[in-house]
């Protein structure tokens, strides 16, 4: 059974109802001495108990999408060498085609059993050219040593004979730790605001390359390239546009990155370090410091200089900033270490050429409503700056 949809909420909810009831039912019923009577109704509680807490655990994971399998759950990687194929022959469209398809051979096996592959389904065959395609590859980096599952966006005008020979911008789209990609279709819904925004001419067409920053589960890596490895940061900032602009048609320099929580650090990242390819960032309620706990451990390998390179706001305050725009949201009730108070110290330290926009959300807080609210803007944001 898989660990995200509701056949696994609705199973739990049987079993803890059932769990309830013979408990009840047998508490009275118990037999023999005192402490044997005792330690039968102190299992009778805790398997109760169980039973409530794994309900209560999958009925968060299924709402915030924090785990997508079984193996992501215990901090397995999928089984198998990533697959050699292209991205191009993946997603069954040629480079320099007009969008026709040419002899679909389909995702590997593995990719096709994954918890993202269902969400391709947002689209059928027929639709392409008025809606655009979502299709899952797996992007393997050259340089990194590193791959992952990705869900790729294509717009409708990819598939038109009068884009036939036209670059789209490109956008990496990320996810908070632990993450799930298939949230950005399910629960974000960056395809479909992509399509509304570009119907109300607010935005233009552009290919989202959808993926999560656990690149090495159960880690969270912050995408940071840790000395000894992984080399998170190399993966996104380097081996991703290259792998897709070479089997897409998609500018190779000139992207956007957009995220929320970390996702949101990491896209602004991208952009600070690597203003060579990514030209501005959209952050939904991310942080602008170094992070350490018991999700990352020590990502820079003792080195306080590591750490300061990949600490936006030392940057700011000891290197020259980068010629990049940021839009960076953040809700009023987050008010933790990395909430409203972080995001604005960030705010004052942008000099020229970079430039930032904050926007609050009113009432706002760490969650997929609000950033949900804030998504059009930020791809509209975006949209102006991609060429």
């Amino acid at each position: 059974m898989p660990l995200l949809g509701w056949p696994l909420v609705l199973t739990l909810s049987v079993v803890t109802l059932v769990t309830m009831v013979v408990t009840l039912v047998a508490w009275p019923r118990v037999r023999g001495g005192r402490p044997l009577r005792v330690a039968q109704r102190v299992g009778l509680l805790l398997v109760t108990q169980v039973a409530t807490v794994l309900l209560v655990a999958a009925g968060m994971n299924n709402y915030g999408y924090f785990f997508g399998s079984w193996s992501d759950l215990v901090g397995q990687t999928s089984s198998g060498a990533p697959d050699p194929a292209t991205i191009s022959r993946a997603l069954g469209v040629k480079p320099d085609s007009s969008g026709t398809d040419h002899g679909r051979t389909g995702v590997a096996p593995s990719q096709t059993q994954s918890a993202v592959a269902h969400a391709t389904q947002w689209s059928t065959s027929a639709q392409w050219s008025t809606k655009g395609r979502v299709q899952a590859v797996t992007i393997a980096g050259a340089h990194s040593g590193m791959s992952e599952e990705a869900l790729v966006y294509l717009p409708p005008q990819y598939f038109q004979p009068a884009y036939r020979h036209t670059r789209f911008p490109g956008v990496e789209v990320l996810t908070g730790y632990p993450g799930m990609t298939t949230a950005l279709v399910e629960r974000m819904h960056y395809p479909s605001i992509l399509l509304s925004e570009m119907a109300h001419h607010r935005a233009k067409p552009m290919v989202l390359v959808m993926m999560r920053p656990t690149i090495a589960p159960p880690r969270d890596t912050e995408c940071t390239d840790v000395p000894a490895g992984p080399l998170a940061l190399t993966y996104f900032a380097e081996d991703v546009p290259r792998a897709v602009a070479s089997d897409l048609r998609v500018n190779a320099t000139g992207w956007g990155a957009m995220g929320d929580s970390t996702g949101g650090y990491c896209a602004t990242k991208l952009a600070m370090t690597h203003s060579s390819v990514f030209t501005s960032a959209v952050s939904l309620s991310g942080y602008y410091h170094t992070l350490r706990d018991g999700t990352t451990g020590d990502l820079w390998g003792g080195s306080p200089q590591v750490r300061h390179l990949n600490d936006l706001e030392w940057l700011l305050q000891h290197q020259p900033a980068p010629p990049v725009s940021v839009y960076a949201s953040i809700g009023t009730n987050e008010l933790g270490h990395n909430g409203i108070v972080d995001t604005r110290r960030f705010a004052s330290l942008v000099r020229p050429p970079m430039s930032v926009q904050v926007v609050t959300v009113a009432g706002g807080g760490h969650n997929f409503r609000d950033w949900s609210r804030v998504v059009p803007a930020g791809l509209d944001f975006l949209a102006r700056r991609l060429t």
